[in-house]
């Protein structure tokens, strides 16, 4: 075209999903041509582009030869389909400014085909050349960044394995837990490092240089990589679900001659039963190397059992159909804290036991101390009803304020109730209020806290022997 074809408006039609790509050659058109020379039409698809070669007509269409989006072969079945020649350019606009046209032709149907075949790549150059040097810029690139994904896994995995994230080893479950523990850890760092040193490494290699003010190169997607990060995801996923089933069926293997303890939860305290040995305890005393079947209900709300160290944790529900069951194998002695893991009232926090591994001989001593303990002193055995049915975690014995009133010098004085009113603490008030605790409710004191179901869990004589031991705390 030259100054004398300005009376004559070109149609061109620019096909390219790279808004930047038509704004670009608009522009030099204009500069060189004048904008009123030039009709333009942009497609940002291949659908909308044979569209236009259609409906429009173009005297000249220009195609973005990086856009992947113009598929060849339809571009070629729509020139073979037509009637009429037309004019074709391949154009790459490149980072520095500078534009490059591969080829140019006025195109006929039986010419296109062979056009397109041979011309659809850059001329000069030899297709293998063409692919060459960016394969071994990308391989290189490639190679060097997962060298240092493998380091940065490496090293990010050894310290979370070994900053000690998790308590002390203390049974046969927490082996397995923490096998579990430790894939996730290497996942971890091994993701971390695939996202942070990928940026950093593109950050760096392919940052702009120094008076650089053109676009980076488009492109619009990679099928190919977004198949492989959603299958190795999906795998990865499903890989751990199994492996998850499989510890937790582990964790759940019971063994013969388990040692059988029922754990009562209650607002805030827990309270251990051994039926093999008529032993009541506020302490979870376990022989090493022996496997524990731990049956779980509560009171009043839901809690949950957990000492860190055996990893393994349930919920205990109230109810008599409820009881929850749990497997243990303490394999190392040691002193450890059971908490309750489920949040339970007020005093959640203070929700807390000792829980005692010892050796099989230690273990069968304590068995023996407890059972030979004949305990004929109503005052002591009130004491002993008082400390496994979690009473002192509510009322103090020295005076100070908890939950409920102390005990301390509460027998035999002049109480105040909430409605204003005096009553004498004597039997008959204690009796009464430990059976309908919300009968009579002292002043200062909230109503509906303690439950009153001590008339069933507890018989008539250790009731009298709670009386008892109150009636001491002076």
């Amino acid at each position: 075209m030259d100054h004398s074809q300005q009376a004559h408006i070109h149609r061109v039609l620019i096909a390219s999903a790279n808004p930047l790509f038509g704004k670009g050659l608009q522009k030099l058109y204009g500069e060189r041509w004048g904008k009123n020379a030039v009709e333009f039409i942009l497609a940002s698809s291949m659908g909308e582009t044979l569209a236009k070669l259609d409906s429009w007509q173009p005297d000249l269409v220009i195609v973005d030869y990086d856009d992947k989006t113009i598929h060849r072969e339809e571009f070629l079945s729509h020139f073979i389909a037509g009637d009429r020649p037309m004019q074709v350019v391949l154009v790459s606009l490149q980072a520095s400014g500078a534009v490059v046209v591969y080829d140019r032709h006025t195109l006929t149907p039986a010419q296109a085909e062979n056009w397109l075949n041979d011309q659809w790549q850059q001329p000069s150059e030899p297709k293998s050349a063409q692919r060459s040097a960016p394969m071994k810029g990308n391989v290189k690139h490639l190679v060097i960044a997962g060298l240092l994904v493998v380091v940065s896994t490496f090293i990010l995995y050894f310290l979370l394995a070994n900053i000690g994230l998790l308590p002390v080893v203390a049974s046969t479950q927490a082996i397995t837990i923490d096998r579990l523990f430790n894939a996730h850890f290497f996942f971890i760092a091994l993701l971390f490092s695939l996202i942070m040193v990928f940026i950093g490494y593109s950050l760096v290699m392919f940052r702009s240089k120094r008076g650089e003010q053109a676009d980076g190169a488009y492109f619009k997607g990679n099928n190919t990589l977004e198949i492989i990060w959603t299958i190795i995801p999906l795998g990865t996923v499903l890989a751990f679900s199994f492996v998850g089933a499989r510890n937790l069926a582990e964790t759940r293997v019971a063994e013969p001659q388990a040692l059988n303890v029922t754990v009562t939860g209650f607002q805030w305290a827990w309270v251990f039963d051994y039926p093999d040995y008529g032993i009541t305890s506020r302490e979870l005393v376990l022989p090493v190397d022996r496997q524990v079947l731990l049956s779980l209900t509560s009171r009043d709300v839901i809690h949950s059992f957990w000492v860190p160290e055996f990893r393994v944790k349930q919920d205990a529900l109230p109810g008599e159909n409820l009881v929850k069951q749990l497997r243990i194998n303490p394999n190392r002695i040691g002193e450890y804290k059971l908490l309750c893991a489920e949040l339970c009232g007020g005093a959640h926090a203070n929700m807390n036991a000792v829980v005692k591994v010892v050796s099989k001989a230690d273990f069968e001593a304590w068995v023996s101390k407890e059972v030979s303990a004949n305990l004929t002193d109503p005052v002591a055995r009130g004491q002993k009803w008082a400390e496994n049915n979690g009473c002192i975690s509510c009322h103090s014995l020295d005076g100070s304020k908890l939950v409920g009133p102390t005990w301390k010098g509460a027998a035999g004085e002049e109480v105040t109730l909430a409605d204003g009113t005096t009553v004498l603490s004597d039997d008959a008030y204690l009796l009464k209020s430990i059976v309908e605790p919300n009968a009579q409710i002292v002043e200062g004191y909230p109503a509906s806290v303690m439950p009153g179901t001590y008339s069933q869990l507890l018989t008539d004589e250790q009731i009298n022997d709670l009386i008892a031991f109150i009636k001491t705390v002076k």
